[in-house]
């Protein structure tokens, strides 16, 4: 039972699969992920406005301990023009916690700064990247474009395209309508030569009509029967003139 399942599952993600391929277009797919990596890269440089801010905070606070070493150093010297060691002792601890302060703060700022030159460089690589695939992506819709734009027209050509299906349905109709069309006029004649169709502009009987047929048939006979007749004689009297004029002569 579970072989069976497993096989279904199959059958159903490979038409899925198939159905995805075949609505997939590559053109929107190209451009799908052409801003993933536009987005990307914006992400990048937020992180690097970061790290540059934090890098410009840590230089502000480098500034502020320098100024308090200098400040110290200047009150101790002061103290001890005056023979105040205590107060000297006092600035020289302050100037020996801000100096330590400026020590951390500039390990801080030396790894900060090593992190945003990394960012820096990740960046542009990314940038490159980015216009390198940029290129491909109008090369490969162009490709793409012209290839779809070629199978239309060869569909179109060799009419398998869907609106030559529809004019070959068309033509069909019109041929299947024409050929009834011919068949009622060729059964319309009919009828009207064989009588069962009157003509409303022929007031005789059907006993009439027929009658009048056979007068112009037989007209006809006679006609071509004197036509006969008026030539046989003539070709006969030319032989027998010819035979009877050449003893004579």
């Amino acid at each position: 039972m579970s072989s069976f399942f497993k096989r279904a599952s199959d059958i159903v993600e490979a038409k899925v699969n198939n159905f995805l391929s075949r609505a997939e277009n590559p053109n929107d797919t190209l451009d799908l992920s052409y801003e993933r990596m536009l987005s990307g890269l914006q992400e990048t440089r937020r992180n690097l406005a970061d790290v540059v801010t934090e890098q410009k905070s840590l230089e502000h606070q480098m500034d502020a301990a320098q100024l308090e070493i200098q400040h110290s150093d200047s009150d101790a010297r002061m103290a001890v023009q005056v023979n105040r060691d205590d107060l000297a002792k006092a600035a020289l601890l302050a100037k020996q916690a801000a100096a330590q302060k400026l020590q951390m703060l500039q390990q801080a700022h030396d790894h900060i700064v090593e992190q945003s030159q990394k960012l820096i460089a990740y960046q542009k690589q990314l940038e490159s990247r980015i216009e390198q695939f940029r290129v491909q992506k109008e090369v490969m819709k162009s490709q793409y474009n012209a290839s779809k734009a070629q199978v239309r027209v060869s569909e179109s050509i060799s009419g398998v395209g869907k609106n030559f299906n529809d004019v070959g349905d068309a033509l069909q109709r019109a041929k299947d309508k024409t050929d009834k069309m011919q068949a009622r006029a060729d059964a319309m004649q009919s009828l009207s030569d064989s009588g069962a169709i009157p003509d409303p502009l022929d007031s005789r009987t059907q006993t009439e009509r027929d009658l009048d047929q056979l007068r112009a048939t037989a007209g006809m006979d006679d006609e071509l029967a004197k036509l006969k007749a008026s030539m046989a004689p003539k070709a006969l009297g030319d032989g027998a003139d010819k035979s009877t004029g050449s003893p004579g002569a």
